[in-house]
Formats: C-alpha cells, structure tokens, sequence
C-alpha cells in the first residue's frame, strides 16, 4: 500500500495540480486579516523553535510577526476577494480592431506545494469586440491572482479567465515565463530552467493568430 505521505510528497515534487480553482475552504474568511496574523504569528514562533532558534535574538523577535503580516497582507493577500481589482472597461470608441499586447509584466508569485517563490513575466493579449481595459489593469489582475499559493498553470487560466470575464470576449491569451525556486534552489537545483505556460482563447487558437502574438514577444522593447 502506498505511503500517504510518499504519494503527496510525489505530486508536490512532480508540480502536478488538483484543480482549477484555487483549494480554499469555505470558512477561509471567517477570521479577520489581524486574528489570522496572530495565529500565523504563533505557529511561525513554533517552527523556530522546534528547529532550534533562539527567539529572544534581537533579530529573530520580529520575524513571527513579520512572516504572519507578509503571509496575510502581501503574498498571499490574492486569496481574499475583497481585494479583487476593480476592472472598469470602456467602450471601444475608436474601433481599434487588432490585438492588444501587455508584454513582460513582472510575476511574483508562490508555489503552493514548496511555499518558494515564482518570479518571472506574464505577457497578456486580448481582442476588443466592443470593449477595452486600461492597461494597468491587466497588471493588477496577473498581480491579484499571482497573489496566492500557485501553481502556474492555475495562475494563467486565471489571468485568461477573468479577462474574458471582464472585457466579455474569449479573445484573450497568456504566456508566463517564471523560475520556480522549489526547483532552482532545492531538489535538483537547476538554476537555468524555467517553465513556460500558456492558454489561449478564442481566435488565439487559430495558429496564425497565435503565432502573430508570439512575434510580439519576441520584439526588443526600447526606451
């Protein structure tokens, strides 16, 4: 019989995912960001300890409560929907009918089966087919949803999803380029690769449209 604990160490280390949405209970919210510090707070003191640390250092004191605001307020502040961007659009007025290209957005995020970071770049495409959305906008939404325990291929369905949402059109794609740290820096600590993700909607599935898009990535952005 397998060990219970072999065989979820397996899906961690191989980064396979569950589902599509996010495991979030449904009482992840009954507490308040300042209740779950304070509890964060108590078990990052307890790991410290058991591993040996001495906490009446004046430089480990502060780390409890540090961890417990970053946890809550930064790198994971994604999980809470009151934090959700809003995404106003306007009408597309001016009939602009070809892709719109929001390339190199910076990524941080972290994996959910490691709690290591992901840095890299999303690059995010649409097609108006009435509406349009102010490009800092599609930022905050990579941003939102990168705030989280992730995993990236969850993270660019996401990105894809809530901008067909929001702009009412399937015609969105994204490509992620991100390091993974659970790779880079642990198990086989291969530092050069990273992994690329990608979803495409609508008329990005036809391959001449997709590959327009990817020849966008490919130009040198100059200043």
């Amino acid at each position: 019989m397998t060990n219970p604990n072999e065989f979820h160490d397996e899906i961690g280390d191989d980064h396979i995912f569950t589902q599509a949405m996010n495991p979030v209970r449904k009482d992840a919210f009954d507490l308040s960001d300042e209740q779950k510090i304070e509890s964060i707070k108590k078990d990052v003191e307890s790991i410290l300890n058991t591993l040996g640390m001495d906490l009446t250092d004046d430089s480990l004191k502060g780390t409890p409560n540090r961890v417990a605001k970053m946890f809550v307020r930064e790198i994971f502040g994604g999980l809470n929907p009151n934090k959700k961007p809003s995404s106003s659009t306007f009408e597309n007025q001016y009939r602009y009918g070809e892709m719109l290209v929001e390339k190199n957005i910076t990524l941080y995020s972290t994996c959910e089966h490691h709690l290591l970071p992901i840095i890299g770049r999303a690059h995010v495409a649409y097609v108006s087919t009435g509406k349009v959305i102010g490009l800092s906008k599609m930022n905050r939404i990579v941003d939102y949803y990168a705030k989280r325990p992730q995993v990236q291929e969850r993270l660019t369905m996401q990105i894809v999803q809530e901008l067909q949402r929001v702009l009412n059109t399937e015609d969105v794609a994204c490509v992620i380029d991100a390091k993974h740290l659970c790779v880079n820096s642990r198990g086989i600590r291969d530092i050069e690769s990273s992994t690329v993700t990608a979803e495409y909607g609508g008329v990005f599935k036809d391959e001449n449209k997709r590959k327009e898009f990817l020849e966008y990535l490919k130009l040198e952005t100059k200043f």
